[in-house]
């Protein structure tokens, strides 16, 4: 919301300057966004009249005019489309300066001499209308800048504040001056308000029927009134320092109504509503032309004003345009309402509109202030375009208009929150000084028990803890002094059976990797490229279409993430990422998982490193390196993956149970998302941060001897398989199984292959003899004879 400075200090005025006063409204929790100057500048600018204005013989857009300014007329040329006879306006004579230190000198326009300038609202810094010269109706030859600074000095700040949405009390000229008037304990000078009385008998009928969104409504007819009266300056320019241009008199005394009292209003052309108005919510098949030209179809949540043929304007929102003023209009309905911030809160959203009325009544009006606006507003549109008023008839459902909430605050416990022991006086004055009424005050052994009961501009009030924030706020969050808290932190449990995420993330990165993290919300169709077989949840309210479903891996932000960083000349790269993926099975589960992925170059360029790119075996690497680090023994199997490569990928196991995958992409893969090669990896993190005990034997004194075997095998016996075998039947005198050689070719045949073996041996009791050793060598033949079908090449 954007308000005059000068105009709140009409109505209270602290001795602060601008600044002062701005840093106490932010610190009081009414927080200014920013501010600008209200004019610029200007020097010899009066109000002029144009006596005569004819078509400039050279130039089609250009008029000459003689302008006088209370003395000898002079000639001006200018190009204003509105540029007639009899119209005053702002002359800058000869001599003049405008803002921007522009200086007005006599000179010629296409041949023609032209003694000073006519200016526009814009060129004078009065506002932003550069359509046409200003329209004024003041006294020839009267200073501008002294007109302009009648009301309200022109060295003034429009000042705009943005209020969190519990502060609709603010969102008005009444209510900002409250607040500072509490906060610096000073009255306030609201406007005298007095009750309009009727000058005629003609009402219309108002009919509620939607009793619980709208529990109070006043209308007022008004008849003869003469719209072609301008308003008045005083009028125009206060709306113009609150960021509102002026429309006509009837929309400009209801906009000024909004800013001055925070109430919206309403006006209606009488005689385009038929026979009276209801208050309901729509239905089916009621469409709406509204003011703005957009036409809707309403639904049944909306709360609409009607009249017998249908909805005339959406309540709280905006009016419809057929029903409207209009220049001919003699004959109005004013409307005032109070509508339930439940019932206007999403209605403009729903149809993408966000008007200066729905946003006061999301965040609720008060439901006693309809009466004074409506009489408010009959009073100034009486002065400014006439007519004869009718009586107020005031539309009312006693038991829907809300109550006024009537909540305690205790002593001890102000006390015990803001850390600070509070007077209190202080506390009664603060409570007064917000308008809150203290229905009973109790003596208590732990102190003053308040029974308060919150004023009706105040729907924010509902729990102790919102009284205490408005004492802290009146007492000043400055003056609460700043304490360092004192306790005794337990020392933090440390799980010796697993690794902590933190350790996880720490040493990925130590293996040259950097963090990344993504959405958890994903395309669908990079999902069902990517997914393993699951049906990915939905989203019932999505950001985009590109992430409208839960993600089930890591993927596809990761490999997201590559392909950003590839397409900004990063050729290779590392990126990891530790987070929840989304599994619905009987129910969602969430399952935190790591994943990885590489790309580009193995080393860096350097003149003593190759250009090998990434393969299989990097990325393997790093899975066997982090099973090394948590102390666990992973094996390897063929994977059934449509998304990874089937000869550059594996199933990564623990315990015989697959806990991951690692490999390249699927080529096929790579082609869809558009993406060079790439190695990824994703395992479940839980599996990772196991932290199995670990055993430590005696190192043998006596020496390790080696001894080669190759076995020939089928192709599809895994190297694997092989070594598992040996490992589980070679007992403890085998201290390691290492393949050291595949062969397939010659003397070979074509569906075997060749697998060298090394076995170390070593005891912990003695000098192995031959006879140890060759006994060793044969059990290991024996053993692939008979679980692999190996034979001794």
């Amino acid at each position: 919301m954007k308000f005059s400075e000068a105009w709140l200090r009409q109505w209270v005025n602290p001795a602060l300057d601008s600044d002062d006063l701005l840093f106490q409204m932010t610190m009081a929790g009414v927080e200014v966004d920013g501010t600008e100057p209200v004019a610029q500048g200007f020097s010899g600018v009066v109000v002029g009249e144009i006596l005569s204005a004819e078509q400039h013989p050279d130039a089609d857009k250009l008029r000459v005019c003689q302008v006088s300014a209370g003395a000898e007329a002079v000639q001006v040329v200018c190009g204003a489309p509105n540029a007639r006879v009899g119209l005053k306006t702002a002359f800058a004579q000869v001599g003049a300066v405008l803002p921007g230190n522009f200086k007005i000198k006599k000179a010629k326009l296409r041949g023609v001499e032209s003694f000073g300038m006519l200016c526009s609202a814009q060129e004078l810094g009065l506002g932003e209308d550069a359509d046409g010269i200003m329209e004024l109706s003041h006294a020839v030859g009267a200073d501008l800048a002294e007109i302009a600074g009648a009301d309200l000095p022109l060295d003034d700040l429009t000042v705009d504040v943005d209020l969190t949405p519990n502060r609709g009390d603010c969102l008005s000229l009444k209510g900002l001056a409250r607040e500072v008037g509490v906060l610096n304990n000073l009255e306030v000078t609201y406007p005298k308000i007095t009750p309009v009385q009727a000058a005629s008998d003609r009402g219309f009928p108002v009919t509620l029927e939607a009793k619980a969104q709208c529990p109070r409504y006043l209308g007022r007819v008004i008849e003869g009134v003469d719209l072609t009266q301008p308003s008045p300056g005083w009028l125009t320019e206060r709306l113009r320092r609150c960021g509102l241009r002026s429309i006509d008199p009837v929309v400009d005394v209801t906009n000024y109504i909004l800013i001055e009292l925070g109430q919206p209003m309403h006006a209606f052309d009488l005689d385009r509503l038929d026979s009276g108005i209801t208050v309901r919510m729509a239905q089916g098949g009621d469409t709406l032309t509204l003011l703005d030209g957009q036409e809707v179809a309403l639904d049944p949540q909306t709360l609409v004003i009607a009249d017998a043929k249908g909805p005339v304007a959406m309540a709280g929102v905006m009016g419809g345009k057929d029903s409207g003023v209009q220049g001919d209009s003699t004959n109005i309905f004013l409307e005032c309402a109070f509508f339930a911030p439940i019932a206007i809160a999403g209605t403009a959203r729903r149809y993408g509109l966000h008007t200066d009325a729905s946003h006061r009544y999301e965040r609720g009006v008060d439901f006693q202030l309809q009466r004074d606006a409506m009489d408010r507003a009959t009073q100034i549109l009486l002065d400014i375009v006439g007519g004869q008023p009718g009586p107020l008839v005031e539309t009312v459902d006693e038991d829907s208009v809300p109550a006024q909430a009537e909540v305690s605050l205790r002593e001890w416990k102000l006390n015990e929150l803001l850390g600070i022991t509070i007077d209190v006086a202080q506390v009664d004055q603060a409570l007064q000084r917000l308008d809150f009424s203290v229905a009973q005050r109790q003596q208590t052994d732990q102190g003053v028990i308040w029974e308060v009961i919150a004023p009706s501009h105040r729907f924010d009030i509902a729990i102790e803890a919102d009284l205490i924030e408005e004492v802290c706020r009146i007492y000043g969050y400055n003056n609460v002094p700043v304490t360092q808290p004192q306790v005794r932190l337990p020392l933090a449990q440390v799980a010796l059976q697993h690794h902590s995420e933190r350790q996880l993330r720490e040493r990925i990165a130590g293996l040259g990797f950097q963090e990344v993290i993504t959405y958890s919300f994903v395309d669908p169709k990079t999902e069902e490229v990517l997914g393993q077989a699951l049906v990915p949840k939905a989203l019932a309210n999505p950001m985009s279409s590109e992430q409208s479903v839960m993600r089930t891996s890591l993927l596809p932000g990761l490999i997201d993430a590559a392909k950003r960083n590839s397409a900004r000349q990063q050729d290779s790269g590392r990126l990891f990422e530790v987070g929840l993926v989304f599994r619905p099975k009987q129910t969602l589960e969430q399952d935190l998982t790591v994943g990885g992925v590489m790309w580009g170059k193995q080393k860096p360029e350097a003149w003593h490193s190759d250009n090998a790119g990434t393969d299989f075996y990097d990325v393997k690497g790093v899975v066997e390196e982090l099973a090394q680090w948590a102390g666990l023994n992973l094996t390897y199997a063929v994977l059934d993956d449509s998304a990874m490569h089937p000869g550059q990928s594996a199933g990564v196991l623990l315990d015989g149970e697959q806990i991951g995958r690692v490999g390249r992409l699927h080529p096929q893969v790579e082609n869809t998302l558009d993406v060079e090669e790439l190695y990824v990896f994703e395992l479940d993190a839980l599996a990772i941060l196991q932290r199995p005990k670990r055993g430590h034997g005696k190192v043998s004194r006596f020496p390790a001897v080696r001894r080669d075997i190759a076995v020939v095998v089928q192709q599809d016996i895994s190297a694997q398989t092989v070594l598992e075998v040996l490992a589980q039947g070679m007992g403890k005198l085998c201290t390691n199984i290492s393949l050291f050689d595949v062969y397939q070719g010659d003397g070979i045949d074509s569906e075997e292959k060749s697998l060298a073996i090394g076995l170390t041996l070593q005891s912990q009791e003695n000098t192995l003899g031959e006879e140890e050793i060759n006994a060793a060598a044969q059990t290991a033949i024996g053993l692939l004879e008979q679980h692999c079908g190996a034979r001794l090449r």
